[in-house]
């Protein structure tokens, strides 16, 4: 039950200011306004004094000039630190090396790779005809904008690989068009498929045209912030206007249920996923049969009870990754001619490990398992007999394997935290391995040591934690460091090679990743530890990490940072709200911080299988006593905090954050510095420019330099 007690245009301008650290001149905070707005939530009466700060940045005036009087504050205080501009010179050369991704075979004929030259704002695709031949460039982003907003988010080939259908999002946001791309003349077509979101291409075999994903126009007032609902399966025949695309598949009935598809190798089949709209990723899977015009798609998975990732087929026989009676995964044959529950044969049986992905690559099902984080790669025939375990070069991540089953050989990339990604190509007849490129970084490896070890949680879980740093690390309570989590949705935190890391431990910092609960590293029991009524278990997971590291002398609280992002970011907003004396600065970024709303904005609605629903008493009970934004108290010392977003991050709304580090300055009751750094023109994340990405990090860096005392 809900309703509004009042909304009082304005109410009351209140200044918020607080001093700056080591006895500096006040640092004074925008006089940010707060509203007399209160509603009434299952009987309880919540405050929100800043629900004004929700309008679009790119709507409002007063909002926007709100956000220029953040931005003035922040770059002042950052202007002040000394090594900021040496931090963003050093992290700028360590940044400047050549990244590639695995080379990905088309059409029989050339090779597909992505390759950023160092300092590229975007990456560039290239093709080459053989993989000694020189490489051409295919598709470069960079020449769609001068600043480097618009990135490409999508790539499909026909199969004969005369053509690829491209996806252009432009800020960051999540709304794409989709273009074609004659590969020989290197021309675009005037083909322009418009509101695509959460939508993959995949071409007809007779390479006429594409199956996506859409929505309906939205109004200009929704266009940012508006739920994305009625998503609807389309096929876009070339050369016709996107009016007269053919709708494929779509449900009225349930409008918050997600529509995808993907043809069959073979071009016989169109699978169709049907998620129930939210982050489980739970579907139905429904099949037309493409090679009869007058087929519709019928279900062969009628339910919502796993999740379940098409692998491959053979004929009506469909091979699936599921979580079907099978928490850590499983592969399974269902057969659309009798597919009934009852008749899925077992082909690879739940192990030990988690199964994250599994594809069929030269006649063997190559499996991708994650053991204590890290991966695994297991080979099995058609019969789902094991064949071999893939000797990968060291305890890390391995990702790639893609390919057909015809295929002799496919590609992966590996990497870790102190190793750079290395790419190699994989023989699937003798089992072997062969380094193909690999990037080159001005450092040393053999400086860092890398660990992992397990501590225990509140309630006495089993937690694993990769700990980075410069070897000869002295465990005396005084090294800077961050640390870091995610703990949602399912997904895993494997160790990764990140440049901002690297010179985070170069500078003397220790970095530790903990894989809480929330996250997939132990397959769906771990995932659903902490959901809904259970979610205080992902914070506990982290405050537990926090309080192991000071225990074992690697810090103390005044030179402790905890960051992450997004989901992360409200980690770390709920953890910093409960625990405010255990940390010495904090970095949430994006993160979702008003908890009674965030299933009122574009893809809110899907995280309420993770978060549970304000609308239900219960679980508002649980999201009220965590939200962010709704648990800071006026007067408590918190730690110095620099909120980062994004204007037109439309994943996230950027309210969150304003209204997060509003009421933070409001409440301050110390003389810690919480500031926001606002970024212009990006989004969520995905796809932005590498400039960005440099100018955002050393701006972090430089804040925790500062408010740790990092020599």
């Amino acid at each position: 039950m809900r309703r509004v007690l009042s909304f009082l245009c304005m109410g009351a301008i209140l200044s918020t200011s607080a001093l700056c650290l080591g006895g500096e001149p006040a640092l004074k905070y925008p006089d940010t306004k707060r509203i007399d707005h209160a509603d009434v939530l299952h009987g309880v009466t919540v405050a929100d004094p800043y629900r004004w700060l929700e309008e679009d940045v790119r709507v409002s005036k007063e909002v926007a000039a709100w956000v220029e009087e953040q931005q003035k504050v922040t770059e002042a205080f950052l202007d002040k630190i000394p090594q900021r501009e040496a931090i963003k010179r050093r992290l700028t050369e360590l940044w400047n090396y050549e990244k590639f991704s695995a080379p990905r075979k088309v059409a029989k004929r050339y090779y597909v790779f992505s390759k950023n030259d160092g300092l590229q704002n975007q990456y560039v695709y290239y093709r080459q005809d053989r993989l000694d031949a020189e490489p051409r460039v295919l598709i470069d982003p960079n020449q769609w904008s001068k600043d480097g907003t618009i990135a490409l988010t999508g790539l499909d080939f026909s199969e004969d690989g005369k053509l690829a259908a491209y996806s252009q999002s432009e800020a960051g946001s999540d709304w794409s068009v989709i273009r074609v791309l004659d590969i020989e003349s290197g021309k675009t077509l005037d083909d322009e498929i418009k509101w695509v979101k959460f939508s993959g291409m995949s071409w007809s075999h007779d390479g006429q045209g594409i199956f996506y994903s859409r929505y309906p126009e939205p109004t200009k007032g929704e266009k940012f912030q508006g739920l994305s609902l009625n998503q609807k399966l389309y096929y876009h025949r070339l050369g016709t206007p996107q009016s007269a695309d053919e709708l494929v598949y779509e449900r009225p009935d349930q409008p918050t249920w997600s529509i995808t598809g993907g043809v069959t190798d073979d071009g016989k089949h169109l699978v169709i996923s049907v998620g129930d709209g939210t982050t489980s990723r739970r579907n139905r899977v429904l099949v037309k049969d493409l090679t009869k015009a007058a087929a519709t798609p019928r279900p062969i998975i009628d339910d919502h009870l796993s999740v379940n990732s098409l692998i491959d087929n053979d004929g009506p026989v469909f091979y699936f990754k599921t979580d079907d009676k099978a928490p850590k995964g499983r592969v399974v044959a269902v057969d659309s001619r009798n597919p009934g529950r009852d008749h899925w044969k077992e082909i690879i049986p739940e192990g030990e490990s988690t199964l994250t992905g599994a594809n069929l690559v030269g006649n063997l099902f190559v499996a991708n398992y994650l053991k204590d984080a890290r991966t695994q790669i297991k080979m099995f025939d058609a019969s789902g007999k094991f064949v071999r375990d893939v000797e990968l070069p060291g305890i890390g991540t391995a990702d790639g394997f893609g390919g057909r089953r015809a295929d002799n050989e496919t590609f992966y990339l590996h990497t870790s935290f102190a190793v750079p990604p290395r790419i190699y190509r994989y023989d699937m007849a003798k089992g072997e391995s062969q380094l193909f490129r690999q990037s080159a970084v001005k450092f040393n490896p053999d400086d860092y040591e890398v660990k992992q070890i397990f501590y225990s949680s509140k309630d006495g879980a089993k937690v694993p934690m990769f700990i980075c740093h410069k070897k000869g690390v002295r465990l005396d309570g005084s090294n800077p460091t961050l640390l870091y989590a995610y703990g949602g949705f399912n997904i895993s935190l494997t160790p990764a090679f990140s440049i901002s890391r690297l010179l985070w431990m170069e500078m003397g910092g220790v970095f530790a990743l903990a894989n809480i609960r929330g996250g997939g590293e132990y397959g769906k029991a771990w995932h659903h530890a902490a959901i809904k009524l259970n979610r205080q278990k992902a914070f506990d997971d982290f405050i537990a990490a926090a309080e192991w590291l000071i225990g074992q002398k690697y810090t103390r609280p005044d030179k402790l940072a905890i960051q992450g992002g997004s989901n992360g970011g409200l980690l770390v907003g709920a953890c910093m709200t409960q625990r405010p004396e255990l940390y010495g600065a904090c970095l949430p970024a994006v993160g979702v911080m008003d908890m009674l709303r965030f299933h009122k904005f574009t893809a809110g609605r899907y995280w309420v299988d993770d978060y549970g629903s304000p609308e239900n008493s219960d679980e508002f009970k649980a999201l009220h006593a965590y939200s962010p934004y709704h648990n800071l108290k006026k007067g408590v010392k918190y730690p110095p905090t620099l909120v980062t977003t994004a204007d037109t991050d439309d994943r996230v709304v950027p309210s969150h954050s304003f209204k997060f580090i509003s009421m933070l300055q409001y409440c301050q009751g110390g003389s810690a510095p919480v500031l926001a750094r606002i970024e212009t023109r990006a989004g969520h994340g995905a796809g932005r420019p590498t400039s960005k990405i440099i100018e955002e990090v050393a701006d972090q860096w430089a804040f925790l330099v500062k408010t740790l005392k990092v020599k």
